[in-house]
């Protein structure tokens, strides 16, 4: 393991640069940037950065686990090469960047950006309104850097221009180290609570979800060298991120396809889903791989293909994570992209990738996945890991490399992080068991749980059931007050706009594989359901609807 903690990201992705620099990296619309250009690009954010006097100030060895040393950058910006080479940059002046929800409204924005103290924000113009109405509560935001876009507004008092920014900047990292203990932060999307800051080590997430090893079979790569002899096997598959890059998942993706190899390709439309645009970029840059959150992102896109508008026979892979992607969806994928794979990825902000499925024509299912390595279920105290084959329901559950903890927030690091047998796991919050061959059964977030009459009821598997009837476009599950019952399960619905069903009709569609007591006392009908940016459910909302339903 020694030689493992040497890993930081700026020296693997300027080996990588090495090898492959005239591979294309980005590709957006007409855009096109080489490995070797982004980066350059990247150093020169990463010379500014450092002109500014941000960075690391104090070493780990001096913080507890919830605690920072470094200034923090947060990333307030669409899917695009600026957010791709802000990433690298902050990682290469040793500034921890951060993800910030391009759909925050002023007091959540402000809270976000006092909750993590940062010092530096990077956005797009059109989100300068309202980081406006913010900035006098944030007096420690000190370096602000406008990425121009179509929405004509102006810099901001006290804001540089992004090109300008790296224009100022050397083509040269700066003069500073970086290690293994650097950080890289991901805040939780709020959906069930307030947004928490996770501490990552650089060298743990590189290892988790950065490429650092085969999730299949937990070998761990030796050295840079092997990085690179791998990234230069690669033809340059070209790999479509779809979710925004403010969804963890999605940057993940990026910082794997940049340790293998790959091409990224975006939308041309990136302020939202556009599926036409997607059919017609998969087409165009003949695309193998693209990445969905859930049905809400997989619907419209298998609708497009299902025009037969694009020639879309490229598309090898359709990998999901962060949201539920039913079986219903699942076949229609592979119906409509015959020798297709559906792959589910299973992770979360404080463990990394975890599970993963995969479905194909003739094998399409849900619920049970692959353990990665380091994954395994502790009991329900939290006082064993179980072994596989027990009956008892238990907590997800992740060693090894994992994060240090919440920024700011020690009991929730403590109770979040315990110690079991001298061991340090993550154990975020989701129901699962393992079964004796040790696939995993997912049964959902424990905070999504309805607890109706005596009996646990898992929000996803409703949603399931009722997702399959044709006429649901969308569909969220949660719990309301009840006095017969404690809590009651209401369904949040929203139809196509080509067919329309009853509520009776929806309920008697989901009793065909749920019991009784499953089944939703109520049916609330809604034109659309309030998704984050990245397609994950959001169950406060849903929860809102239901008790006014």
């Amino acid at each position: 393991m020694a030689a493992l903690t040497q890993f930081t990201v700026p020296a693997v992705t300027a080996a990588v640069a090495a090898a492959i620099g005239e591979r294309d990296l980005v590709i957006q619309g007409d855009k096109r940037l080489r490995y070797a250009q982004v980066v350059e690009r990247s150093n020169r954010l990463a010379s500014y950065l450092h002109s500014r006097g941000l960075g690391s100030h104090t070493p780990r060895s001096e913080l507890a686990a919830h605690q920072t040393g470094q200034d923090l950058l947060g990333i307030y910006a669409h899917n695009g090469n600026e957010f791709v080479e802000t990433l690298l940059g902050a990682f290469a002046a040793r500034v921890a960047p951060f993800n910030v929800n391009y759909r925050y409204v002023r007091g959540e924005l402000a809270y976000l950006l006092t909750d993590s103290g940062a010092t530096a924000l990077v956005y797009h113009a059109a989100f300068a309104p309202t980081l406006a109405e913010v900035l006098p509560s944030l007096p420690r935001l000190k370096v602000l850097i406008q990425i121009a876009d179509d929405s004509g507004n102006a810099l901001l008092d006290g804001a540089v221009d992004y090109e300008a920014a790296l224009a100022a900047g050397s083509p040269q990292p700066p003069p500073v180290q970086p290690c293994g203990d650097d950080l890289y932060v991901l805040y939780t999307g709020g959906t069930t609570g307030m947004p928490k800051g996770v501490l990552w080590r650089q060298q743990d997430i590189f290892m988790a979800s950065f490429g650092g090893r085969n999730l299949m079979t937990g070998e761990p790569i030796g050295s840079t060298d092997e990085v690179v002899a791998r990234c230069v096997a690669n033809p340059g598959t070209k790999l479509m991120i779809l979710p925004p890059l403010i969804h963890g998942a999605a940057q993940w993706a990026v910082m794997m396809a940049i340790n293998t190899g790959q091409t990224l390709v975006f939308p041309s439309v990136v302020d939202h889903f556009d599926a036409d645009d997607v059919v017609r970029t998969i087409e165009r840059e003949k695309v193998m791989i693209a990445t969905v959150v859930g049905d809400a992102m997989a619907r419209p896109l298998v609708d497009a293909v299902a025009k037969g508008d694009a020639d879309v026979s490229s598309l090898a892979v359709v990998a999901n994570g962060g949201a539920l992607l039913t079986p219903f969806v699942k076949q229609r994928i592979v119906e409509a992209l015959p020798g297709a794979a559906v792959i589910d990825g299973v992770g979360s902000s404080e463990t990394g990738a975890q599970l993963h499925h995969v479905s194909t024509a003739g094998a399409v299912s849900t619920g049970m996945f692959a353990a990665g390595p380091d994954t395994c279920v502790a009991a329900d105290d939290l006082g064993s890991v179980l072994p596989p084959g027990h009956d008892g329901l238990g907590w997800l559950a992740q060693r090894g490399f994992v994060p240090l903890g919440y920024l700011g927030d020690a009991a929730k690091t403590a109770a979040t992080f315990p110690v079991i047998d001298g061991v340090r796991y993550a154990i975020p919050g989701d129901r699962a068991r393992q079964r004796a061959d040790g696939t995993v059964e997912l049964l959902g977030r424990d905070s999504a749980t309805i607890n109706t009459g005596g009996e646990k009821v898992f929000a996803e598997e409703v949603e399931t059931a009722i997702a399959s009837h044709p006429a649901v476009a969308d569909v969220v599950v949660a719990g309301r007050p009840s006095q017969r019952w404690g809590q009651e399960v209401v369904a949040v619905v929203a139809l196509s706009g080509e067919t329309g069903a009853t509520a009776a009709e929806l309920i008697e569609h989901a009793a065909e594989s749920l019991a009784r007591y499953k089944l939703p006392k109520e049916i609330v009908f809604r034109p659309v359901i309030v998704r984050s940016p990245a397609g994950k459910a959001d169950y406060r909302w849903a929860r809102e609807q239901a008790a006014s339903g």
